[in-house]
């Protein structure tokens, strides 16, 4: 399995917990999507995936590698080099044009495929917006961006916390559309937290998280 989630729990500051007992697992190539209520744990399970936060019991597995065996440098080489992630909120660097948005992660790991870069800038219909800064686009434009910065490096997991969030019904089903065809054909696995049970049900499978566990 590329990603094994098993019996992770996770407590906010206080001693509330936030996951119990969480267990799943995703294969090369996979997609998930991630369903639950606000508050449920979902966007929190995706940062321990993404070594973004740590959890206090149980163990994540990431391409065969123990995420609470790594230190801080080790976490950031993972995100760097195998993980990748799209927020809601987009995330892009605002002095940074189009182009090096787009570059960005690949540059920092040293994965930058130029051929496969303009490929994607195609693919993702960046073209003509290469020379654009992220405060004159549009949202799904900016998601789009995001994505492409994402896949850029490619990852061999992308997690996405509701990527089509702030996009209206036709940009998010072109933004999903993009992002599915994109990890099918790098091979890549992909974890998706959504509240759209018609995102999910594109997915290959799904989970629900319900006062922090899986049901």
């Amino acid at each position: 399995m590329l990603l094994t989630v098993d019996h992770v729990r996770k407590t906010y500051p206080g001693g509330r917990p936030v996951l119990q007992d969480v267990s799943l697992a995703l294969d090369h190539g996979q997609t998930l999507a991630l369903t639950g209520e606000s508050g449920s744990g979902k966007s929190t399970l995706l940062n321990l995936v993404g070594a973004l936060d740590t959890f206090e019991s149980g163990e994540i597995t990431v391409d065969g590698q123990a995420l609470s065996s790594l230190n801080d440098p080790g976490r950031a080489a993972l995100r760097r080099d195998r993980v990748a992630m799209v927020f809601q909120q987009f995330n892009l660097i605002p002095s940074l044009t189009v182009a090096q948005n787009l570059s960005f992660h690949a540059r920092l790991g040293e994965r930058l495929d130029k051929g496969w870069l303009s490929d994607l800038t195609r693919r993702l219909g960046l073209a003509d917006l290469l020379d654009r800064y992220p405060e004159y686009l549009s949202g799904g434009q900016q998601q789009r961006v995001a994505i492409g910065r994402a896949m850029a490096a490619r990852p061999k997991l992308l997690l996405a916390d509701e990527p089509t969030g702030n996009l209206d019904e036709t940009a998010s089903a072109a933004v999903l559309d993009l992002m599915l065809d994109l990890v099918r054909d790098t091979g890549a696995a992909l974890l998706l937290v959504t509240h759209s049970l018609d995102i999910a049900n594109r997915l290959d499978r799904r989970a629900h998280l319900a006062s922090g566990r899986i049901t």
